[in-house]
């Protein structure tokens, strides 16, 4: 299927309207979510979507998504069933129709809820009113319980965007769904979609709903992100380590109070990748496919990056990539300050690929006029270049000032390349320095330099480096992993059922 702007997206034959449910399913999992890839892809949430049930599924589990039929997915190439149509759904004292539709996406069943006034513009997010877009999903979705043959044992709302419906479900305990287990993940802390008072009176979010828990200001609750964290049984994240910082002033984004009362449902969970789509030995995006019995091959890959980015091929250069969105949360910025003094006298090459911020983009520029025959930038989004940097780099880049989990470590890790990461976040679960990659503390461009020099040491000693990207690629950072751990969540939301927050709030 291809969907706008998703060029990794596969051929319809990816779908199956109504894929066979696992034999003997013992829990029933709903998947509330607004990205799935390849239906449509903005960042790593889709990445999630299009993986984890998959995995779920796999040990047993019937999992299925249910999310919004975004205008940027692309409908001629959908293959899918309506399974209700002009559904009502009550909105705004006024009556708001919508059409269901199934379709299935690598054997998972997929929910779409139709609606052209809220889902069908060209893009995910970034509109005024979004916050009242996917309070509108949530309510849609509710109303079209009766008519998805599927009732779920557990819920699992991820991030701001399903968070709302948590709160429905709260203020509604006689629903369909009313009984059913609640597990809210957060992807990223810093996107609230915040909210007023006057938006909670329009949309019907009651006093008992946003009064937070005994101690705590009145306004805390007044975000999707903490109405997901007050209203579940578990709340989970994406890395152990996260779990730990969100609880603190620097990293909780104004919800650390509120984090802080719910700790004893908090927990984390690190994400993976797919290693079907994610395999040096058989991406045909890579000029040489490789695994780590045949890491010699790999050399081609750099060679060939090298070319494409009009540096010289050097072997003996040691080659920094990156592949990220250029927003001040990924650090660039650090290591664009660290580079500025290290390539007057370094014999280092850096490739860079993505969009962002005006001024991050701006200072690229400079760096790649200045240093010509050592930096090459890409701005653009280019999937299969993307897989080419992660084949052909000798060490790739993540200077993130957070990082919840982070993808690009664990696909560089699977692809023979060596993670030089910031201690946070998922980087720091994923990344063991002087083992499988090289880790610095503070965000400065002097930590960064001398962990590059560090790095660009190490490279020299080829023995112990192939041994270094041998560890990391040997390392299993699949969903599979981590399906595990959520098939425990699930089986402890769904036997406590709701609602394990009413003993901390008010009233």
């Amino acid at each position: 299927m291809s969907s706008f702007g998703c060029p990794e997206a596969s051929g319809s034959g990816t779908q199956t309207p109504h894929p066979p449910p696992p034999q003997d399913p013992h829990l029933n999992i709903l998947f509330a979510i607004v990205e799935m890839s390849p239906l449509v892809k903005v960042g790593g949430l889709a990445d999630v979507a299009g993986s984890l049930p998959r995995a779920l599924r796999g040990r047993g589990a019937d999992v299925r998504v249910a999310m919004p039929l975004h205008g940027a997915i692309d409908r001629a190439a959908l293959d899918a069933t309506v399974l209700a149509d002009a559904v009502p759904a009550a909105w705004l004292r006024r009556e708001e129709r919508v059409r269901l539709w199934q379709t299935g996406v690598r054997d998972v069943p997929v929910y779409l809820i139709e609606n052209e006034r809220y889902f069908g513009r060209p893009q995910v997010y970034g509109y005024d009113d979004d916050v009242e877009r996917m309070l509108f999903y949530c309510d849609a979705l509710l109303a079209c319980a009766p008519h998805l043959g599927f009732r779920p044992d557990v819920i699992h709302a991820h991030d701001w965007h399903a968070a709302l419906l948590l709160s429905r479900l709260a203020a509604a305990p006689d629903h369909a769904w009313g009984g059913a287990g609640r597990v809210y993940t957060i992807h990223n802390l810093a996107l609230r979609g915040d909210f007023d008072g006057v938006f909670a009176a329009n949309h019907g979010l009651r006093d008992e709903e946003l009064r937070p828990p005994d101690g705590l200001p009145s306004g805390i609750a007044y975000s999707a992100m903490a109405q997901g964290i007050l209203h579940t049984g578990c709340v989970t994240t994406v890395s152990e380590t996260y779990a730990r910082e969100i609880l603190t002033p620097e990293y909780g984004a104004g919800l650390d109070p509120l984090l802080r009362a719910r700790q004893n449902a908090l927990s984390g969970i690190v994400n993976g990748i797919d290693y079907e789509e994610y395999n040096p030995q058989t991406d045909a995006s890579l000029v040489r496919r490789f695994g780590v019995e045949t890491l010699a091959a790999r050399l081609d890959n750099k060679r060939s990056l090298q070319y494409e980015a009009g540096l010289p091929v050097a072997d003996d250069t040691p080659l920094f990539g990156v592949v990220t969105r250029l927003f001040h949360q990924k650090g660039i910025d650090i290591a664009l300050e660290a580079f500025e003094a290290l390539l007057p006298d370094a014999d280092a090459q850096l490739v860079v690929l993505g969009t962002g911020d005006a001024d991050v983009e701006a200072a690229l520029s400079r760096l790649e006029e200045r240093f010509p025959r050592r930096v090459k930038v890409w701005f653009e989004f280019n999937y299969p270049l993307g897989q080419r940097i992660y084949a052909g780099c000798d060490i790739f880049l993540m200077p993130s000032r957070y990082e919840p989990c982070g993808l690009g470590q664990l696909i560089a890790l699977r692809y023979g390349a060596v993670p030089l990461v910031r201690r946070t976040g998922g980087l720091r679960d994923t990344v063991e320095d002087g083992a499988t990659g090289f880790v610095f503390d503070a965000p400065a461009a002097d930590e960064f330099r001398h962990t590059a020099e560090r790095a660009m040491a190490a490279y020299r000693d080829r023995a112990a480096w192939r041994s270094m990207q041998e560890r990391g690629m040997k390392q299993d950072w699949s969903w599979g992993r981590a399906a595990g751990r959520y098939i425990d969540l699930y089986e402890q939301a769904s036997t406590s059922r709701h609602e394990p927050e009413r003993a901390t709030r008010r009233g």
